[in-house]
């Protein structure tokens, strides 16, 4: 809570409390052995409080209660340092995203109310998907005590299930099939009651959509889906399908297309099995020709865009393509052509968790051009490199300035080579890079490819050349400037015998 002078905060001002939840069993563990351990006891004891100020088994608010009431429940003094120790858990509650505090003030009076909105704490598995959460909680209680708290949320898959490769057929009825609702008569009546009871204030959603994908739900492409198409009924199933629907969103961010065009690819024979299933990597590769077609019909296609206007609007948390940190160590410099559009973190964090193709279009004014293009989405779809690791590749062949490394048969001859080398993560990618750079240092070359070659650009390592080492005949002078006199006659006798004299 940010509070610029000791006495706007005091025993004597007023507050309410909201919350638009309850807590479950599993709630009540998370408090107990996850944020108790990171924010300490005080602040778990004020979040209890607060949510006890709404009646159990209700949501909306409280009534308007004074400080006082809050300082003798924790046994706090009325004093400074009572203060501080309040407004020092609530600071602990906000930083871990458990509770947002409001003044509400009116303009013709000098009476402040504060406003408490608690929410619910994260799911074992949003918390340990979330980086700086779970790094906190290391910190604490230590790495191995983080491992063994994630195992015991969850209980294991019987040995007899995780065994067994078992059929699994959705055999579920959808509700239109068993209900039939009568629309025919609207009551009127019903909708304004329901209306007038509504409760004028509604929780904030605890899942936002993540700003690294297109935003698209199940609702939108079943509107835009055909209702007698055969997929159709695989595409229902995605509405209960969290997974499936994230990887359909990252291919429609990766390669920025609609939902129009997305229910126009899952409609085609062969994105699903006959189980139902999504082919994502088929998914993909049509997305791809699509991207490619709309590409040759409208050169000036803005495909790839930096952040969405819609997506600026979200808070971004699912990490169902979750956000990958950069530890210092690995920092690439940022390249001279980037320089003042962005620091050397947001550089490598992008280098880190970007689709290649918004990553290569930073790298250029306008639209890319197509044998770069062509060339990285032929390594992206045969080559099967990840993301980050192609992105470091543009890194190293584009950021450098080197004219002669923007060739196809370079680019892909260090691709060839990091598949050689097994480099599949950020990390390995990162560190043969440098090793190229210290090769290419030590002999005095602006482009050694790969790594033990030093024959030429391009050529994988300890490949020799196919070109058999011709000797360079070399001019020499005579250091008495004129050829002598039997020089002389020798040549005009070799002259004679060529003419046939």
């Amino acid at each position: 809570m940010r509070i610029t002078h000791v006495l706007q905060f005091t025993e004597h001002h007023r507050y309410y409390t909201f919350r638009g939840f309850s807590l479950s069993p599993l709630d009540m563990r998370m408090l107990s052995l996850i944020y108790q351990p990171m924010i300490g006891t005080s602040a778990i004891s004020l979040y209890q409080l607060l949510y006890h100020q709404v009646m159990e088994g209700r949501t909306g608010y409280s009534a308007v209660e004074s400080h006082r009431m809050l300082f003798l429940a924790l046994g706090l003094e009325m004093n400074e340092r009572g203060r501080k120790k309040l407004l020092d858990d609530t600071s602990r509650l906000e930083a871990v995203g458990m509770l947002q505090t409001s003044r509400l003030a009116m303009p013709d009076n000098d009476d402040v109310v504060y406003e408490y909105e608690l929410s619910a704490p994260l799911a074992p598995d949003e918390f340990f998907r979330n980086q700086h959460l779970t790094l906190l909680l290391r910190d604490q209680i230590g790495k191995y005590s983080v491992i063994a708290l994630r195992e015991s949320f969850s209980s294991k898959e019987p040995d007899e299930l995780a065994e067994a490769r078992w059929h699994k057929e959705n055999i579920s009825v959808p509700f239109y099939e068993l209900f039939r609702l009568n629309t025919s008569n609207v009551d009127d009546e019903l909708e304004q009651a329901l209306t007038e009871v509504a409760p004028a204030r509604q929780p904030a959603p605890q899942k936002p959509l993540s700003s690294e994908t297109a935003g698209l739900t199940a609702g939108e492409l079943l509107m835009r889906f055909p209702r007698g198409a055969g997929n159709r009924k695989y595409v229902e199933r995605l509405r209960s399908d969290a997974d499936g629907m994230a990887q359909i969103n990252y291919v429609a961010y990766k390669y920025n297309i609609g939902a129009a065009d997305v229910c126009r690819l899952l409609d085609e024979d062969g994105v699903f099995t006959a189980q139902g299933e999504l082919l994502v990597e088929e998914l993909q590769l049509r997305a791809n020709q699509l991207y490619r077609q709309d590409k040759k019909r409208e050169s000036d296609r803005q495909r790839v865009m930096a952040k969405s206007q819609a997506a600026a609007r979200e808070t971004s948390d699912t990490e169902d393509e979750e956000e990958y940190g950069v530890p210092e160590e690995l920092y690439m410099e940022v390249p001279k052509r980037l320089e003042g559009r962005c620091d050397i973190h947001q550089y490598n964090m992008l280098m880190r968790n970007e689709p290649h193709t918004r990553f290569l279009q930073r790298y250029f004014p306008g639209a890319v051009p197509d044998m770069i293009d062509r060339t990285f989405e032929r390594i992206d779809l045969n080559y099967k490199l990840p993301a980050a690791v192609i992105n470091v590749l543009i890194h190293y062949v584009i950021g450098t300035n080197d004219s002669q490394r923007v060739t196809k048969t370079f680019i892909e001859a260090v691709a060839s080579n990091m598949l050689l080398k097994q480099v599949d993560t950020f990390e390995k990618a990162v560190r043969y890079v440098r090793e190229q750079q210290v090769i290419e240092s030590a002999r005095g070359t602006a482009g050694g490819a790969v790594s033990g070659s030093g024959r030429g650009r391009g050529r994988p390592s300890g490949s020799a050349s196919r070109k058999p080492a011709i000797p360079i005949v070399q001019e020499q002078e005579q250091a008495g400037g004129a050829p002598s006199a039997e020089k002389l006659e020798e040549l005009r006798r070799l002259a004679r015998k060529l003419d046939g004299k």
